[in-house]
């Protein structure tokens, strides 16, 4: 199986974009042919053979992954499966591309594939990054209902499936989007603890945008995904989860205003999931009211 690569960047890690670079290159097997999108930025300098794209603005992590992914033709159809990596990651082994052939050679619904992401110091895996509910052994892979958007593999025939991911939501919650499109199209996710991303432990909180992202988008992807009844029940649960973390005043009065935008602004077209959807994710531990 063809493999690619997708990375976004916004040209202020040029070092750390040579290593993953570097790290895409000595996978094991065929080639992986990589595409750098600079977001709103030049791309800096890469080796020869890496394709790159220059953006005039900055379409959000969606909307440059997006157009990585048709710099591959159409949905991406020149290659067959494509990896997506985040700019200041690094591939932790040599057989991550040869694994990901192996996982969808060996089962033909198997859609997407979550990498383990681990910091490269201590080799920790953070709770938010295994994506599951059941997420206190990172080293447990497993079928999952999302995946990690700087850390995974995608066949490209899910693209022609469902499309691509949202480029509204400019950031924040693409993945489960597409994730859930991806689901009910019949096609299945893994979490897979052996294919590994190395990222220096961050919090999400560091971008300025991301308690009002997080809500309008957490808004629009249940107004988009899920069935009339269960809108409620998800933003309910989301809601009250939030007042439980208590956050900070600033941080509860951006993510309220996010909220409200979600529901004030449009979402894109609806395409409500169908109930078996909604039982298959049941039955994968992660019901779509949590």
């Amino acid at each position: 199986m063809k493999v690619g690569a997708v990375i976004i960047t916004m040209g202020n890690r040029p070092e750390e974009l040579r290593a993953l670079l570097d790290s895409v290159a000595k996978q094991d097997g065929d080639r992986v042919e990589v595409v750098v999108v600079g977001n709103g930025s030049p791309v800096p300098d890469v080796p020869e053979g890496v394709r790159t794209i220059e953006l005039p603005e900055n379409l959000g992590i969606p909307g440059g992954r997006n157009v990585g992914i048709e710099a591959f033709g159409p949905a991406g159809r020149d290659v067959d499966i494509l990896l997506f990596l985040d700019d200041d990651g690094l591939l932790a082994s040599h057989d991550t591309a040869e694994l990901c052939r192996e996982a969808f050679e060996a089962d033909p619904k198997l859609g997407i594939v979550s990498f383990r992401i681990a910091d490269p110091e201590t080799g920790i895996t953070q709770r938010r990054h295994v994506p599951r509910l059941r997420a206190s052994d990172p080293m447990r892979s497993s079928r999952v209902t999302t995946f990690l958007g700087g850390a995974n593999a995608v066949r490209t025939r899910v693209f022609a499936d469902v499309g691509g991911l949202p480029d509204e939501f400019f950031y924040a919650h693409e993945e489960t989007d597409l994730a859930w499109r991806a689901l009910d199209a019949g096609w299945m996710i893994d979490y897979r603890s052996d294919m590994v991303l190395y990222h220096p432990t961050t919090a999400p909180s560091r971008h300025a945008v991301y308690h009002r992202m997080v809500a309008r988008n957490r808004v629009w992807l249940a107004r988009r995904n899920l069935p009339a009844l269960l809108v409620p029940v998800y933003l309910g649960d989301w809601l009250l989860l939030t007042l439980l973390r208590r956050p900070s005043r600033s941080a509860l009065r951006a993510w309220f205003g996010g909220f409200r935008e979600g529901w004030t602004t449009s979402c894109g077209p609806r395409r409500p999931m169908k109930w078996r959807t909604v039982w298959r994710l049941t039955q994968l531990g992660r019901p779509p009211v949590i």
